[in-house]
Formats: C-alpha cells, structure tokens, sequence
C-alpha cells in the first residue's frame, strides 16, 4: 500500500505562497543550521509527488534539490517532453490521485511525499493523506495561496507532536483520521 506524506510551511495566516507565488518570506527565515526536520522526514520516501506551480518555483533554485523521483502532476505539462537536465528525475503526469497511487504501486512504492498545495489539496478531498508536517512561520502575509481549500467534509485530524524553533517557527505533526 502507497501512503502520503505532506511536509510544508505556511504563514500564520495558513498561505504557502503569495499571489505571484513568492515565497520570500519563508525563505528569509531559511537557517542552513537547522532543517527542521526535513532529513528525517524525507529519508524514508521513495518518491515526491508536486503540482506545476512547486515544480516552476524549484525550477528557479539554483539546483535541482532533489534526489528522489518526481513526479509532477499537470494536465497543462502531461504531453510535453521533460527538460533534458531532469530526464530520469521528473515525470510529468495527469493522473488523478488515486491513479496516481496505483501507478506507484506497481513499482513497489510505499510512501510518497506530496508537495504544492493543490496536489495537497486533491489528496485531502479523496481522503488519500496519512498524515501532515506543517510547520507554521510567525508571519501574516494577508493574502496568498492558501494551503487548505475547499472540502465535501470535515477532515479530522489527531495531533501526534509539536515543536518549536529558535527561529519562531512552530511544527506540528498530524495524523489524518479515517
């Protein structure tokens, strides 16, 4: 069985990204000292599953960041060839989230870090996320794009850890129930 993982930061007013998809204001708070959890929580996951948008926004980062498959879920990028330089790291695909999860099975895949908020945001809807790190960033951007969305029902959730971070980032840990 595939399960997924969601590791992610909002502001404190639930945005992951501004309206122009800038994230700046998480990345000021970056400290190359602490990871906040992020090699513990990715060591175990076999691949990484993103929107278009988280892959156009790692697209500008110097470097490719990651050394497990991607793949990247756009009906608009599900026909176009990958870049040569991520050729055996990036797929792109227009599954649906349970295709999605069929597929990585037949590869023998086990557990999946989802990325973007709107790939979050279908897995959530179709009840296929085991649980959730989102580390809040103690700042209000006011607008944005919001992690969370519209749902057909309440999704409960169980709090399984909390931390905080010299910084004033504050991570908490939660298991979705079924």
């Amino acid at each position: 069985m595939v399960t997924t993982h969601v590791f992610i930061a909002t502001s404190l007013d639930g945005y992951i990204a501004r309206h122009n998809d800038d994230i700046d204001w998480l990345l000021q708070r970056d400290d190359p000292a602490e990871d906040h959890g992020y090699a513990a929580f990715i060591a175990d996951k076999e691949w990484i599953v993103m929107g278009r948008g988280s892959y156009e926004k790692v697209l500008t980062f110097d470097a490719w960041p990651y050394d497990r498959p991607v793949l990247v879920l756009s009906r608009q990028l599900a026909d176009t060839p990958v870049p040569d330089a991520l050729k055996g790291k990036v797929q792109f695909s227009g599954r649906t989230p349970k295709e999605v999860l069929d597929y990585l099975a037949l590869q023998n895949v086990h557990r999946v870090y989802l990325d973007g908020g709107q790939v979050i945001q279908s897995f959530l809807r179709e009840g296929l996320v085991a649980d959730m790190v989102i580390t809040t960033v103690p700042v209000l951007l006011g607008s944005g794009k919001s992690l969370f969305g519209a749902l057909p029902e309440d999704i409960d959730l169980t709090l399984v850890s909390s931390r905080s971070f010299p910084s004033g980032l504050v991570q908490s840990h939660y298991r979705l129930l079924s």
